[in-house]
């Protein structure tokens, strides 16, 4: 499977931390041997710089992307993705999200989507009903929108920007690559600090 990632100028890197380092070491896959791999997608091949001031070079240009079945499409927050030069990502996304590919979109690229239309129709969530509705005047899903950190519907996440723990939660239980048990472990380490749950997330993987 690919975990395509969409990279543009001033990404969130904080909100897909957990997924990305999880989802590239593999440890805690249910099979370690199972390609798994993060290929980064951006406009075109261009360099973008994260908010961090990382620079990372795409593997591909969006007009080159073949989805296939199990793959995801990973949608990190950015302050430029309702600038005009995003619209081919967009309209990549909500014909990915159509064709019943796996979506995930946090912060940012939610707003996209919402603009796009592409929300109106799911259950979904982002930053702030209120403030979607401002930014986004396509929108018009606000009857679907829930007031949680991550929702998932089918085959899409959503989530805030403040919610990258409950995100990576949420999108790990979509791909059905790790078990749930290990799942559950490391969620419950991250979100509560407690030991028991260290020893419940080596458990897990024996």
């Amino acid at each position: 499977m690919k975990i395509y990632l969409i990279v543009l100028d001033t990404l969130a890197d904080w909100e897909i931390a957990y997924l990305t380092a999880e989802l590239h070491s593999k440890r805690m896959l249910a099979d370690p041997g199972k390609d798994c791999e993060i290929v980064k997608v951006g406009v075109s091949a261009a360099p973008v710089v994260t908010m961090g001031g990382m620079r990372i070079v795409p593997d591909l240009a969006v007009a080159d992307v073949r989805m296939e079945s199990g793959d995801l499409l990973l949608m990190p927050g950015a302050e430029t993705w309702m600038a005009p030069e995003s619209a081919p990502l967009v309209a990549f996304a909500k014909e990915t999200l159509a064709q019943g590919h796996l979506v995930a979109a946090i912060c940012g690229a939610t707003y996209a989507l919402a603009q796009s239309g592409a929300l109106d129709n799911r259950q979904h969530t982002s930053n702030d009903k209120d403030d979607l509705k401002a930014n986004c005047p396509g929108y018009t899903g606000e009857q679907r929108y829930q007031d949680a950190p991550a929702v998932r519907e089918g085959n899409l996440v959503t989530a805030s920007g403040i919610a990258p723990l409950e995100f990576s939660y949420e999108v790990m239980k979509m791909l059905d690559i790790f078990r749930p048990a290990t799942v559950e472990a490391w969620y419950q380490l991250y979100k509560t600090g407690q030991p028991q749950y260290f020893q419940a997330l080596v458990a897990s993987m024996a």
